[in-house]
């Protein structure tokens, strides 16, 4: 018989008046999961949680039975995952305050298009890393750009375009190419 089997099999016999407490989980299926009561025996809880949660193999769980009928109603330490899927337009708002996301190991934010509204947009990073196929900026005002050293690569031709252009240096500056055309 295995072990899973057995598990199962003793669950069944549980069959305590009424239970309140935490029970460790052996096994997770679905909307089922086996449990170790603090007796060390097993029993089969269904999941009746407001919010989906899919437990993990050693999860704590908030436990109510009565009559061999068990029913997870908490989550007292889990490492599983939660996953809230609404249908149609959602919208999360702080009304009169801030809205803070935050994540121990991360934020990622997917989508096929996002966008970011609002009169400021910080970003403050350690290290920033930016990506795309194609990248477009249209600053109406100044763009200002301050940096320790700067170094621009650009595979093939490169056309800056100004009414006005200087470039100023303190020290040598080196213009090297095969023809170089002035005027």
């Amino acid at each position: 018989m295995s072990e899973a089997a057995v598990i199962r099999e003793r669950a069944a016999s549980v069959r305590a008046e009424e239970y309140l407490g935490p029970a460790h989980v052996l096994e997770a299926h679905g909307q089922a999961v086996v449990v170790e009561l603090p007796e060390g025996e097993s029993a089969e809880a269904t999941m009746a949680l407001a919010i989906p949660y899919a437990p993990a193999v050693g999860d704590v769980l908030l436990v109510i039975g009565r009559g061999g009928r068990f029913y997870v109603i908490g989550v007292l330490h889990g490492t599983g995952k939660t996953t809230l899927e609404l249908q149609g337009d959602v919208d999360v708002r702080a009304a009169g305050g801030a809205l803070r996301l935050s994540g121990d190991r991360g934020v990622e934010l997917r989508g096929p298009e996002v966008d970011l509204h609002g009169d400021k947009v910080r970003v403050f990073a350690g290290s920033l890393v930016q990506k795309a196929a194609s990248l477009y900026q249209r600053v109406t005002d100044l763009f200002s750009l301050h940096a320790r050293e700067s170094h621009t690569v650009v595979d093939g031709s490169a056309t800056t375009k100004a009414k006005n252009a200087t470039v100023l240096t303190e020290e040598t500056m080196t213009i090297n190419g095969k023809e170089i055309h002035l005027g």
